[in-house]
């Protein structure tokens, strides 16, 4: 967060895969197989030689045990110079963003002038973990010099042999146990966010997608892409223009018999990446680029998540607006990214609550409320997918590609994370 007069990093480009529903189009495309392509396009699209880039981080949740350093694992692949450095950043759904802005300070401090930043996940290659007892009894013998009597030892550890099946992963908080659409639901009630207004919010978020797709707005932020089996994806693959307010409601809630969260009006599970290039502003113009944006200010903050663990943004977000010195009415952006429209809803009636602001934000007065009209122009999660690691890159990109192409001035973003984390940044047209 650079101050006047100071080196300043800005965002020069972003590029992205299509993100696509899990087990799809990109089934067999791991998470670096994502991240090369997004970085790949990005460096073809700008015409930088690779060479130039110093240094690259990356943001990731489903991380690949064999080589989790993605980053540097892009380097390898891309042929870049060999004295790239790079390391990979792990906070849940904010990794994204993490990655862009940890990247910025960097350039900010003179680590480096020119960097990439993003991030990647594939749903469809997360490891399926084995149970703790099987991984016990066999490791001595992966790992060691087994003889005969080991075989045994190991098999009797294993008796009796019923929770020997690896277990279906779940979303869940670790030190709760709570399902995230379980959060979402709890989040419904707490602010009184009926099924209705979910729904009309999912709608909403296809619809203005579809014509981001059909109007061309994407085209500058997405790559085609070709698959191992030859095939080009060119396009977002979960969009639904189609949708409406009477189909969403006639899905079953997904978390409870009575509830109101269902598949239309929550992310579904989501492959791809993003990428996001940055440079010092100095070495952008030398190098004949023309800037799109730069970070006014950034906030992460974490909440208790036996309380609402997806509200986190509500805080990051005013947060982030008294760094900037800026109020939410300076705002001409606001994206918020879609978990559940259940838990966008419900960071956005916070905002405009006086009892929250007094209670949370130790301020007389709510936040403000946020105009429709300018909240996830273009769609968001629920619309476009959720790969975990990629989605603070991609809000990152479109934003600044919006400034730059309206000519308004500023957006403010906000994103939930499991653990209770709320991450937040004002984003500045240059």
């Amino acid at each position: 967060m650079a101050t006047k007069g100071a080196r300043r990093a800005v965002i020069v480009a972003g590029a992205r895969t299509p993100f696509v529903r899990a087990f799809t189009d990109f089934t067999r495309m791991d998470s670096i197989d994502l991240a090369d392509t997004a970085v790949r396009g990005l460096l073809e699209r700008t015409g930088l030689p690779k060479q130039d880039v110093q240094a690259i981080v990356w943001g990731g949740v489903i991380l690949p045990s064999a080589a989790p350093n993605i980053a540097r694992e892009i380097a390898l692949d891309l042929g870049l110079d060999p004295g790239c450095e790079g390391y990979t950043v792990t906070r849940a759904c904010a990794s994204g963003l993490q990655a862009v802005v940890s990247a910025a300070a960097a350039i900010e401090r003179g680590e480096y002038d020119i960097m990439v930043a993003g991030g990647s996940d594939s749903t469809s290659n997360a490891e399926v973990k084995l149970p703790q007892k099987l991984v016990h009894a066999a490791a001595p013998l992966a790992l060691g010099k087994p003889k005969a009597k080991d075989y045994l030892s190991a098999a009797t550890q294993l008796a009796p042999f019923f929770d020997l099946v690896p277990r279906r992963p779940q979303i869940a908080e670790r030190t709760t146990g709570e399902v995230m659409g379980e959060s979402a639901e709890k989040m419904a009630r707490i602010h009184g966010i009926s099924r209705g207004a979910q729904d009309m919010f999912a709608a909403t978020s296809h619809h203005r997608a579809a014509a981001a797709i059909e109007s061309g707005r994407f085209d500058r932020e997405v790559l085609s892409v070709s698959t191992p089996d030859g095939r080009a994806v060119a396009r977002d693959g979960l969009v639904r223009r189609d949708t409406s307010l009477a189909k969403l409601s006639k899905l079953a809630p997904v978390f409870e018999a009575n509830g109101t969260v269902t598949a239309g009006n929550s992310s579904p599970l989501t492959d791809g990446a993003s990428a996001v290039l940055l440079m010092s502003e100095e070495t952008a113009r030398a190098l004949g680029y023309t800037p799109l944006a730069a970070f006014r200010s950034w906030s992460f903050v974490s909440v208790d998540p036996r309380d609402q663990v997806l509200i986190g943004p509500a805080i990051s977000m005013p947060r982030a607006l008294d760094k900037a010195g800026m109020s939410l009415a300076d705002i001409d952006f606001v994206d918020i990214h879609e978990a559940f429209a259940a838990q966008t809803l419900s960071v956005v009636s916070a905002l405009a609550s006086h009892e929250w602001a007094k209670t949370r934000l130790d301020r007389d007065t709510a936040v403000g409320e946020i105009d429709p009209d300018i909240l996830n122009v273009h769609g968001g999660s629920v619309s476009l997918g959720h790969p975990f690691g990629a989605t603070g890159a991609r809000m990152v990109t479109t934003m600044a590609n919006e400034l730059a192409l309206t000519g308004k001035s500023t957006a403010l973003l906000g994103i939930c994370a499991a653990g209770g984390i709320g991450a937040s940044a004002v984003l500045e047209r240059i």
